[in-house]
């Protein structure tokens, strides 16, 4: 079956995972959610695909979870398996948040397990759920446009989506906390000097210049790679990143459904400040 905002594409040996919703500037619904998994899943454990690209487009990598579909609370059809039963929705934001985030989530997983690369090629915003996205991806390449921020706080939310595990890892404690309660947005030059991104390149070349690493990947010893990966990652700890993820997901749905979040929410379509009373 085709996925409408999501796309594979192939050039040899390397496979490109394409977020493809630029008119909601490559959120996810649960559609995009689910086939951004069955993408992640198919390139992750294809034999052929020796390395795999993740990446947006028209000048956006991806903003995480879509806040005009969470508001409409999705829809019937998607989030009726929660309430087998028929009983009526909670009050809150929660479901809505649940399954997007349970397919991500799925797809984060499947990408630390896979025995292969996978480069996250951020041009343009990386914000929220798409900057844990890239964060959870093995290499990270920017363009010189591209631009980083956590942006859970924003709408009093939690944080998910890999964020809160990777990114003590990847900068140390200190910067960490300062990038999540501060909030900066960082620029590309920023990014790469926290170390949070491998490097930048021009955005006129960006994406040729990634798909020379991505080849050049696919070309070396990709079994010996599978294997350095797997004990890069389990020095990091990252044989516990289920647990962590299954933990991101229940806080953050518990924060969905409280008043700061309400509020956060309706602020954010308002364009205006949010006032948070430390609720929910």
């Amino acid at each position: 079956m085709a996925m409408e905002h999501i796309h594979i594409e192939r050039d040899g040996p390397v496979g490109t995972l394409v977020i493809d919703r630029p008119d909601r500037f490559n959120s996810m619904d649960v559609e995009t959610a689910r086939d951004f998994r069955k993408a992640g899943l198919q390139l992750a454990r294809a034999a052929d695909v020796r390395c795999v690209i993740v990446r947006g487009t028209n000048g956006i990598f991806c903003s995480g979870a879509d806040l005009k579909y969470i508001r409409a609370q999705g829809s019937p059809q998607d989030f009726g398996y929660l309430r087998p039963d028929g009983t009526a929705a909670p009050p809150g934001f929660g479901d809505s948040f649940k399954e997007i985030l349970e397919y991500i989530h799925s797809t984060i997983s499947e990408i630390k397990r896979a025995p292969k690369p996978f480069i996250a090629a951020v041009d343009g915003v990386a914000a929220a759920g798409g900057f844990g996205i890239a964060m959870a991806c093995d290499l990270v390449f920017a363009s010189d446009r591209a631009t980083f921020e956590w942006a859970y706080h924003k709408t009093g939310l939690t944080g998910a989506e890999s964020s809160t595990f990777f990114l003590p890892r990847l900068i140390g404690l200190r910067m960490a906390m300062g990038l999540v309660l501060l909030n900066p947005r960082l620029g590309a030059a920023e990014a790469k000097d926290l170390r949070l991104i491998n490097d930048v390149f021009p955005r006129q070349q960006f994406d040729a210049d990634v798909m020379a690493i991505a080849q050049r990947i696919a070309a070396g010893p990709t079994k010996a790679y599978a294997v350095a990966k797997s004990l890069i990652n389990q020095a990091a700890g990252v044989d516990q990143l289920d647990y962590h993820l299954d933990e991101e997901l229940q806080h953050l749905v518990r924060s969905a459904d409280g008043p700061d979040f309400s509020d956060g929410l309706n602020a954010f379509f308002d364009k205006r400040a949010a006032v948070f009373e430390g609720e929910g």
